[in-house]
This record gives structure tokens, sequence and C-alpha cells, in this order.
């Protein structure tokens, strides 16, 4: 075991020092980004390791192999500028074989004209663009305390008639120690080759000699589109129950993120159990990262006041011994971009 977290520890820190020179804005794929799952948002996104439901897939495949059960989980959120997201996943429990995972990742806007230069009114064309990630994941149990996963995803993006596509995976690691159960995890997101886009639309017709008379100024040419990398984003972070009992439980987590294109920052997440089936939960998002509009305190563009930028709330209904209902809230505050809101269904068999 020490021998394979040795070797996970250092392709993490390959990876993530060898792509540490891009920033803001320098990434494809920035809708990877997007946290999956209510109950994980709710708590601020720190969740790489209490990765306890089926959403781990997105943030620690390591994760689904504590899953005791079968579990699916379907996610809409009406995100900025009024752009859908929408996430599926689900989990099967394979026994000594460890457990499989899928999850679907879609991105949407409606349709909008086209408008030019010299036809500001529109042209009577309408476009539209989306985004797209399929990924499946394996995962399993090493011991009874050290769980790895993987998740090996194909990500597609498209506007117009241009579309990029690439592949990526994810690794994740998640040990429970004796310190009172507290857990640690560690992950690594979208690591990959980069992506291009291509289509149609990159195709030019030119003059190669204006000056000359009678040239040919229907030469076909094609525009050369730059590549860029994917968003990988490293973390790692810990889980511990700080009240524990029968009726009540309080977990506490918290997460550092070290992206390729941005700086540092920390989440911090609480969620409250009320005998296991109403759920309160709060996050503070993004800490010490400058310029960002959901960092509330400690380095974010916010008020300074150290009020939680997430919240959620959660219910579980088991319908029979062998199946339960959860549902699942959260409301992020992104400050001047306003907020959005998360609906989570999940099924547990």
């Amino acid at each position: 075991m020490k021998r394979v977290l040795s070797i996970i520890l250092l392709i993490l820190f390959i990876a993530t020092n060898s792509f540490a020179i891009s920033k803001v804005g320098t990434t494809a794929a920035q809708f990877l980004k997007i946290g999956a799952g209510s109950r994980a948002v709710g708590m601020g996104g720190a969740f790489v390791a209490l990765a306890n439901d089926v959403s781990a897939i997105y943030w620690n495949p390591a994760g689904i192999a504590r899953l005791t059960n079968n579990e699916v989980v379907l996610l809409h959120t009406e995100w900025l500028a009024d752009v859908s997201y929408d996430f599926l996943a689900a989990s099967v429990n394979m026994g000594n074989m460890g457990t499989v995972g899928f999850s679907l990742t879609s991105v949407s806007m409606d349709e909008m004209e086209v408008r030019t230069e010299l036809e500001p009114e529109g042209t009577g064309e309408f476009f539209d663009a989306g985004d797209l990630a399929a990924s499946l994941c394996w995962s399993r149990n090493l011991t009874d305390r050290f769980s790895i996963g993987f998740n090996a995803k194909y990500i597609r993006q498209k506007i117009w008639h241009m579309a990029a596509s690439g592949i990526a995976i994810d690794v994740g690691t998640i040990f429970t120690t004796q310190f009172n159960g507290m857990r640690i995890g560690m992950s690594i997101s979208n690591f990959g080759p980069n992506m291009k886009m291509a289509g149609r639309d990159a195709k030019k017709y030119i003059d190669v000699n204006p000056n000359a008379n009678g040239s040919n100024d229907q030469i076909p040419a094609q525009l050369e589109m730059d590549s860029w990398s994917l968003p990988i984003t490293f973390r790692v972070g810990f889980a511990m129950d700080a009240l524990k009992g029968p009726n009540n439980r309080l977990t506490v987590a918290m997460d550092a993120l070290h992206p390729n294109d941005n700086s540092e920052s920390v989440n911090l997440g609480l969620e409250y159990a009320f005998h296991e089936w109403a759920f309160i939960r709060l996050g503070w998002q993004s800490l010490f990262l400058p310029d960002d509009e959901r960092g509330s305190f400690l380095g974010g563009s916010g008020s300074g006041e150290a009020y939680p930028t997430n919240v959620g709330f959660g219910f579980s209904y088991a319908i029979s011994s062998n199946l339960k209902i959860k549902l699942d809230y959260a409301y992020a505050d992104f400050g001047r971009l306003e907020n959005t809101q998360r609906f989570a269904l999940g099924i547990e068999f």
C-alpha cells in the first residue's frame, strides 16, 4: 500500500508542477470546473476526502469504492448567463472486483442569432454552443482503510460549426486514519492532452496576391487554431466527524486546491445530519483566492464578511430496506454574477 501511495503522490506532484505555468483564461473545457452534486456544492466543494456518494466520480473517484449500495443521481442547474448544466451519475458495487461508475455532464444554451459588423441586426442564421463529458470510473478498496480510483473521460466542446474533443483521466485516493476516523483524500482531475477547435468556420477564401491583375481571390485556406490545455486541478483535503451520536452528526471538511489556470485556494464545509435523514450544509468556497466573486473573506473580492458562500439542505427517505430516495438542494453565491441553485435527485438501491 505504501508503494502504491508513493507512486500516486509522485505522479500528482509531477503533473501539477509540470502544468502550473498557465493562468486564468488559458485552458479549454472550463465547464469541467463546475462542481457536481448538490451535497458537495452545499459544503463549498470541500468533498475530496468525504466523497461518500455517487458524485464522488467527479470529486474523487476513490470514493465510490466505499459505497455499499448501488446509487444513481440526477442534477440540474440553471448556471450563469442562462446556461443549463446537467449531471447524471451511477455506480454499481461489483464486490471483490471493486465498484464501477458512469457519469455524463452536459452544458447547453438556447440558440442565438448570428450578428456581424455588416449585419448587426442579424443574418437570419442561428447558432448554439454546448459541452459534453462522459466518464467511466473504477474504484477499489485496497485495504479496510485505503481506497484508490480511476476515471477515464471523453470531452467535447462545440460552438456553431466548430468543435474540439479530447480525453482525460482522474486519479484519486482516500485514506482513513486512526485519529477519530479522520479521512484524507487526494485527487487530480482532467489530466490529458491539449484540445484544439476544428471545423468549417476555420476555412477561409483569400487572395494571395491582391495587387496582381486577375488574381484569384477564392483560394481556400485554413486558419491555424491554437491548442489549449485542460483545466487540471489537484485537490488534497480532510474530513472528520466533529460530533457523532445516535441522533446527530456534524462533519467538518476542508480542501486545498492547486489548479493549473489559477492561484491556490481553500474550500471549507460543514454538514449537520439529524437521524441521517435531514441535513443542513454550509460552505465557504475559494478562500484566499484574489479577485474571485465567491471568496467572501480572506482574500476574495466580496465584502470581507465571513458569511458562507454556499448553503444547502437535503432529505433522505428509506422506502424499504433496500431502496432509499435522496433530495438535495444547494445555493451558491457568485457576488455580482448573482447565484446558482442546484437540485439533485438520488436513488440508492
